[in-house]
């Protein structure tokens, strides 16, 4: 494979991981172009969770390589990819119930900030200054994502959908470049999923945010992506258009669990 297009942000290069005998990733290739959003799909088993481990750095691939902005992911601990611009979301909320909204959102930008608990202590004139734009940066998060009514209430008790929100607007708050989505339509409605594909689509356009989603639901992932990854037993089956994958033989088989 040759060196990756100019435009290219994330280069996944032939990945291969082992679980024991289990071929979890087979050699796995695909690229992200800046303002993409790709949807990455498959059976369950198919090796897009172990893909998004590796991508995060929790999980190590034996061969292959993974570039993100011309710098090799795989020299880098877990704390370094959030600071080089990648963040993420989870299946399961990770969020602190006795925090308010707001001060979710400001754990997802203290890894942009420079103070330090010294700091913090001498109460340095230029830790305040940082703790107001931080505040700001924050609070202009919650608007653009209609949360901003809802920032001084705590995040237990309100109902799951609009933690799905939080979740993205703390994930936003450290200014990603690349954002991986971990089933972020997990749980929620036909009106909920419908609204945030609007919202997803919103947040890469106005905002510059790549995305790689990994999603069950196929009806967001065929609303929002511009390209579709299918992975089936760890291996690349297809990639393409949304719609020209939706009528690939082999994504129908992986699927529907038949050769008819």
């Amino acid at each position: 494979m040759g060196p990756p297009p100019a435009s290219s942000l994330l280069t996944v290069r032939d990945v291969t991981l082992r679980f024991g005998g289990i071929v979890a990733l087979d050699g796995v290739s695909f690229e992200l172009a800046a303002g993409q959003i790709v949807g990455l799909i498959g059976p369950n088993g198919a090796g897009k969770t172990t893909l998004f481990n590796c991508l995060s750095r929790l999980s190590t691939p034996e061969r292959g390589e993974i570039v993100f902005d011309g710098r090799s992911l795989l020299r880098l601990t877990p704390s370094r990819i959030a600071r080089l611009g990648i963040g993420r979301t989870f299946q399961n909320l990770a969020l602190f119930p006795t925090l308010t909204v707001l001060e979710n959102v400001l754990v997802g930008l203290h890894s942009r900030t420079r103070s330090d608990f010294a700091s913090n202590a001498l109460r340095l004139p230029w830790v305040s200054r940082e703790e107001r734009r931080s505040r700001g940066a924050a609070l202009e998060l919650l608007a653009f994502l209609d949360l901003d009514a809802l920032a001084d209430h705590p995040a237990m008790g309100l109902p799951f959908g609009t933690l799905k929100r939080v979740e993205l607007a703390r994930a936003l708050a450290g200014r990603p470049r690349l954002l991986l989505l971990d089933e972020p339509a997990g749980g929620l409605n036909h009106e909920e999923v419908a609204a945030l594909g609007r919202l997803l689509r919103g947040i890469r356009d106005r905002r510059g945010v790549t995305m790689l989603l990994v999603e069950h639901h196929m009806s967001l992932v065929m609303q929002v992506s511009d390209t579709v990854v299918v992975l089936d037993f760890g291996r690349k089956i297809a990639e393409g258009p949304p719609a020209q994958v939706q009528q690939d033989p082999q994504v129908i088989r992986a699927y529907l669990g038949s050769d008819n």
